[in-house]
């Protein structure tokens, strides 16, 4: 959980007991005024919270696991996420690419092009965030999501923090970052669609080069979204984020409430 100047983790030992990793941080966007700035902040937050969310991530592992099981090495850590970072290139940016220099020469509008290019990098997606379902570690990951969103809903509600009063909101936040990919999906359609009509290496170097700008736009987006949330329009523009939530959000049991509630205590 993240709050003000506060970060806070909490997870269930094995053993039942619940620990907690907690840290006062100040958000390099704040600690320096043209890191802060609109359509900049959002690449700056991506990548600050990207690090934060693997020592953490590190932190949590360790804690998790027995003591006769293998604790991972930081640099495992860090080189998985580099492997994984190098794998979303290739199938959401070198994949889509070779797609649309495969068929630019057949159709003439630019949009429909960059249309037709961002339901493949989005399909992927979805059959990824899909097969994910299927390993019962992810699902568990889920249930813990739907527990954070639950509870973050419950204080910005003003209620006491309980089981009992957390359990009755729903799993899926405008402000989720699942909803913050999708936001990525669509605004890099209307980004890349100023590209024109490159070869394939030059297409994929733009592409690479304009991720921060779509980053930071998607972050403004997200941020206005669950700003005024309370308007209609803005309702129907989030609920697509929220329907993939679905996916990625699970009714979590009453002991991953506990856990998200003590995480959240640390904060507020």
């Amino acid at each position: 959980m993240r709050h003000g100047s506060k970060i806070a983790a909490a997870v269930r030992r094995p053993d039942g007991e619940i620990v907690f990793k907690e840290r006062e941080h100040i958000p390099v966007t704040k600690r320096h005024k043209l890191l802060g700035l609109p359509f900049v902040r959002g690449t700056i937050t991506l990548f600050e919270m990207m690090i934060i969310g693997i020592q953490f991530l590190m932190f949590s592992t360790e804690v998790a696991l027995s003591e006769e099981e293998k604790k991972p090495q930081g640099w495992e850590m860090y080189v998985s996420f580099v492997i994984s970072f190098a794998v979303a290139i290739f199938f959401f940016v070198i994949v889509p690419a070779f797609f649309f220099t495969r068929i630019k020469f057949y159709i003439d509008s630019l949009i429909l092009l960059n249309v037709l290019e961002g339901c493949v990098r989005l399909g992927m997606f979805l059959c990824f965030l899909a097969a994910t379902l299927l390993l019962s570690d992810m699902r568990r990951v889920y249930m813990y999501h739907g527990a954070e969103h639950k509870t973050v809903f419950a204080w910005e509600d003003g209620q006491e923090l309980t089981v009992r009063n957390v359990t009755k909101y729903s799993t899926r936040h405008p402000r989720c970052g699942t909803s913050f990919i999708l936001f990525v999906m669509i605004v890099s359609i209307l980004v890349f669609s100023l590209l024109g009509r490159p070869d394939f290496l030059h297409r994929v170097l733009y592409k690479i080069l304009l991720l921060p700008v779509v980053a930071g736009i998607s972050y403004a987006a997200i941020r206005f979204t669950g700003k005024y949330s309370r308007f209609k329009l803005i309702q129907i523009l989030s609920w697509p984020g929220l329907v993939l939530q679905k996916i990625t959000t699970r009714e979590p049991d009453a002991d991953q409430i506990e856990v998200a509630i003590e995480a959240m205590k640390k904060v507020i």
